[in-house]
């Protein structure tokens, strides 16, 4: 049989690596490099992540973490970024079917991030190569477009290594590498469930490898289908408790939304302490037969309503209302196809051809509720003519509507009928994504100069979405239908002939299932949005050693890439005006032009104090055409000292830089919504709050006053992401000390410490809500036109905030610090096999931005925040034992206590202190005795899981592995999260809770 050179350096790399992170395999070769140093110019080259230059396999300066294929099939997961997040607490989540169930473009993706700095600052290789990113929101590359039987291990650098890899590597980068010479046909089943219902998942992988031409060339062909079933709120209990929480400043103390109404407070929330769970309530005024001239969403008289088809006068919201809860999933199911070949070839002059291709096929289908509308829910307009955007709402029903009943008639204003509703008539939406990605790449090496090795490749990526959102509602068709009129005849007809002409047909709101099926598909929009993204690159490259020195030889590597990456996004309701996250059409391309080269220089050698030190050095320039990049730089220093057996210590210095992508630079506003507070809510004509002043200045808000005595805010939370042209690249400096043991007088002990700090200038990121908020109506800035912060923000007639743009921009700073510790040991038990014990930790120092408005720098800390999924503490212990063909495994994962919100615990704060003032002042209105804060202190969350594997080697049929585990022994769901989806949260497995599988496979 027939084994490249090239691809037996990289088998050569799997035996030396293991399953260990880098630091700890070279603490492994610290025991042996005394013993091999006189043979040391006989030891194998490999090539390993975050370099091109190859190396003994304990000269490498830089952190970096591995996982192979025992590791990925013990965990009994198919998704491949789950057992990456959940194996490796240097990662973290970033797009995952348990966190995008109100996400619309991203539903399906399967992302991660390193130091929870953001996809778009982790860059995600397969093979060492740059592929076609899955999003046109940024450089995201789901793992789950990649065929998991294909994986061999996965390599992890978290540290800046854009010197090696370019743009977009400012946390690390995620390296996926694909079988090398496996030989013969392999099939493997999996299923598993949660053992309380739901989230099924079933996957099947099938590959073929063999030689062919006398063994001067390898195929490899492989196939995954996964299916991932949904999780529902019917799944789970606590997903069906209802939850409205708030902490009272005048009872001081938690409160719940309740079916109970105080008249004295005119209120319904009462005091969590006061409450059982069952009497918790949180539902909506949006029911199908709908609500009319609404005068309280607390009182139990609160307007008229519909029970079914009986009209009533007495709505109490949180009696009668609608739980929404019921329609959003815990987890959205998704179906994937993948397919890829790779193939090498020898020829008799030495060069060597490689080719690989990969093809995916991803679906996901996330039911919603159906569309709620009432007299004014804003949504986007769009003239394409001019580009200009606008806004429109159905409005209030009109007086003249043959439908009003006399009882609402009577009773209303001249204005018109107020109304909320849900349109169940139309159907309940659907938000589909399915998603194709071809990958290839194809390319030529060999050798010249006797010792020098070139490689020249060309790749090509090209990922389509096909993006579709039904049953959504037409705003101008709904308007045109309430405005109807009866003929003669007794015929009802939309008044507008133009209307008519476009196939009005008259609506009636008032009770369920009034809406017939003609009006249904007259108001119907079935939106969707096209995306496409390719990517072709250019690398040719040549390592080899320039010179020696004393210590050794100086190994280099030199290079250049070209990159020409383009996008467009287009949608079949260009014009806006539906209720739906109006995305408009834009497109854009870049050509980006890269040289780069490295050198490792050996310093010293064999001295006293120093059994070996060297020095890594690396650079990349890169030319974007478009004009706002300048000529990124970006450098890389390492040191690898090793003062005796067993012990090194090394360092790195990166300069790592990230242009904008061309959504960053391009997008128009793309629709999207985000809760936020409004400064200006509770103005009136003589209060003295922060911005108050300039609150008064909105005529829309004075008017709501002069009426009303008192502005009440009732914004709608849409929050554009709007692009800038004006962005720059961002620039990362990234410190990593480290430190590696391996003691001699304790044998198979592996020990690696390395402390890592990361800053990023000029990041591109956007300010939240509630800062441009203030910015405009409260800063040193003056309030008013032209103050950029108030340009952002529009409001309505009645001064309800209709949109807050999110437009990025080049903030200051962002900083983060922490040390991650692995150990790794193993004991043999004589003749009873091997006991192995491995532990990964992560710890936080320090997270935060600091960015700048018109009152100077201000910074926010996010460790121990959940909204940033920052915890000061993660971790990942195992204990495995493997006798003959047995292999057991018990891990644990751990995450550290964290708060909820930040905002809440600062409300809360500013509560007690409030209340500590009217006590010191003997106010009657003190409360001596405050409650605590509830429901913001999550505490620490751990899990353990058990995996049994079990090989049995036939005579003839080749070798049978039978496997099975439980994940999550004991149901561990963590604690209940206020706001969270069904009370659960991504990050402590979305409600999944206790998981069990098994599965086969057979290889021959």
């Amino acid at each position: 049989m027939h084994i490249s050179t090239r691809r037996s350096l990289i088998a050569s790399a799997v035996i030396s690596l293991l399953t260990v992170p880098v630091s700890s395999a070279l603490a492994n070769t610290l025991n042996q490099s005394s013993n091999n140093a006189e043979t040391a110019d006989k030891v194998e080259k490999i090539a390993v992540t975050g370099s091109r230059i190859k190396r003994d396999s304990f000269s490498v300066t830089t952190p970096l973490a591995v996982l192979d294929k025992n590791a990925i099939g013990d965990s009994g997961l198919g998704s491949l970024a789950e057992i990456l997040v959940g194996e490796m607490p240097q990662l973290a989540e970033g797009n995952s079917n348990t966190n995008s169930q109100s996400s619309v473009q991203n539903t399906g993706l399967s992302t991660i991030e390193l130091r929870n700095l953001g996809t778009n600052r982790t860059l995600t290789l397969i093979d060492g190569r740059r592929v076609v990113s899955n999003s046109y929101s940024g450089n995201y590359v789901s793992l789950s477009t990649i065929p998991t039987g294909m994986v061999e291990r996965v390599e992890i650098i978290t540290g800046g290594a854009s010197a090696a890899y370019g743009s977009d590597a400012v946390a690390g980068v995620v390296n996926i590498i694909t079988q090398q010479d496996k030989v013969g046909t392999s099939f493997k089943l999996r299923g598993g469930s949660s053992t309380e219902g739901g989230a099924e998942e079933f996957s099947i992988d099938a590959d073929h490898g063999s030689d062919f031409a006398d063994g001067k060339g390898y195929g490899f062909i492989s196939l995954t289908y996964e299916e991932q079933k949904e999780l529902s709120f019917y799944d789970r209990k606590r997903a069906q408790q209802q939850q409205s929480w708030a902490y009272d400043e005048t009872l001081m103390c938690n409160t719940m939304l309740t079916e109970q109404y105080d008249s004295s407070r005119k209120s319904n929330r009462f005091c969590t302490k006061d409450l059982a769970q069952s009497d918790w309530r949180g539902l909506s005024d949006s029911i199908n037969g709908g609500v009319f001239d609404e005068t309280s969403s607390v009182r139990p008289d609160g307007g008229f309503w519909y029970d079914g088809q009986t009209l009533r006068n007495d709505w109490h919201e949180s009696k009668y209302g609608i739980n929404f809860a019921q329609f959003d999933l815990l987890k959205v199911p998704e179906t994937s196809l993948s397919i890829a070949a790779k193939t090498e070839y020898d020829f008799d002059n030495g060069m060597q051809s490689y080719f690989q291709l990969q093809v995916s096929r991803n679906k996901s289908r996330n039911p919603k509720s159906p569309e709620s509308e009432d007299e004014c829910d804003a949504v986007i307009t769009h003239d394409p003519a001019n580009g200009e955007f606008g806004e429109d709402c159905i409005g209030r029903i009109p007086l003249d509507n043959p439908y009003i009943p006399a009882e609402i008639l009577a009773k209303a204003s001249s204005k018109g009928v107020t109304w909320d509703r849900n349109f169940a008539e139309v159907g309940n939406i659907v938000n589909s994504n399915e998603r194709t990605t071809l990958r290839t790449w194809a390319g030529l090496r060999g050798d010249m100069f006797n010792d020098w090795e070139w490689d020249v490749s060309v790749g090509h990526g090209r990922f389509t979405q096909e993006q579709s959102r039904s049953n959504e509602i037409y705003v101008a068709k709904v308007r045109n239908a309430l405005n109807a009129e009866v003929l003669a005849d007794g015929t009802v007809q939309c008044k507008s002939a133009a209307a008519r002409a476009d196939g009005c047909v008259p609506i009636n709101l008032f009770g369920a299932g009034s809406i017939t099926a003609e009006a249904a598909d007259y108001i119907r929009a079935n939106p969707g949005i096209d995306t496409e993204v390719t990517q072709t690159t250019v690398v040719g490259f040549m390592s080899g050693d320039l010179f020696e020195m004393p210590a050794g030889q100086v190994a280099s590597a030199f290079g250049f890439e070209y990159r020409r990456d383009s996008q467009s996004v287009s949608t079949n309701v260009p014009e806006g005006g539906i209720s739906f996250n109006y995305v408009p059409t834009f497109k854009g391309d870049v050509d980006v032009y890269e040289a780069f080269a490295e050198a490792s220089l050996p310093l010293l050698k064999d001295v006293a104090l120093v059994d070996y030190l060297s020095l890594d050095l690396s650079a990349r320039l890169a030319d974007y055409s478009w004009s706002n990049t300048g000529l990124m730089s970006s450098y890389k220093v390492g040191l690898l000292y090793q003062p005796t057996e067993g012990y090194m210590v090394r360092a790195n210095w990166a300069r790592a830089q990230r242009a904008p992508t061309i959504t960053d630079l391009l997008s128009p506003p793309r629709g999207d919504f985000d809760s936020f507070d409004d400064i200006c809510d509770g103005v009136t004509a003589t209060s003295t709050g922060l911005g108050h002043d300039n609150c008064r200045l909105e005529p829309t808000i004075a008017a709501n006053i002069a009426a009303n005595g008192e502005f009440k805010d009732e914004n709608n939370g849409y929050s554009p992401n709007v692009g800038s042209p004006d962005l720059k690249e961002e620039t990362a400096d990234t410190i990593t000390l480290g430190i590696s043991l391996a003691p001699e007088f304790i044998p198979n002990l592996q020990v690696a410490i390395d402390y890592f700090d990361i800053r990023i200038d000029d990041a591109i990121t956007s300010l939240g809500n509630e800062d441009i908020i203030q910015f405009c109506y409260a800063s040193s800035m003056p309030y008013g036109a032209d103050n950029p912060f108030c340009s952002d923000i529009r409001r309505d007639s009645e001064g309800n905030i209709v949109e807050v743009a999110q437009r990025l921009i080049n903030t200051d700073e962002i900083t983060t610090k922490g040390y991650d510790v692995v150990v790794d040991y193993r004991y043999q038990l004589a003749t009873l096999g091997e006991l192995r014990f491995k532990l990964d930790w992560s710890h936080v120092i320090d997270f935060t931005v600091t960015s700048t408005g018109p009152d100077g720098q201000f910074s926010n800390t996010y460790v121990g925040l959940l909204s940033s999924d920052v915890f000061e503490d993660k971790a990942s212990a195992s204990v495995s034992w493997s006798y003959e063909n047995w292999r057991v495994r018990l891990n644990s994962k751990y995450k550290s206590s964290i708060r909820r919100s930040q905002a809440a615990f600062d409300d809360w704060s500013d509560a007690i202190a409030k209340n500590a003032a009217r006590c010191a002042a003997g106010e009657a209105s003190c409360v001596a005795d405050p409650e605590a804060l509830q429901f913001n202190e999550l505490s620490s969350y751990m899990t353990h899981s058990l995996s049994v594997n079990y090989t049995l080697a036939t005579e003839h049929s080749g070798d049978i592995n039978l496997f099975a585990g439980v994940n999550n022994l004991f149901d561990e769901h963590g604690d209940f999260i206020i706001g969270g989806n069904g009370g659960f949260h991504s990050t402590y497995g979305g409600g999944k809770g206790r998981y069990a599988f098994i599965g086969a496979s057979w290889h021959f």
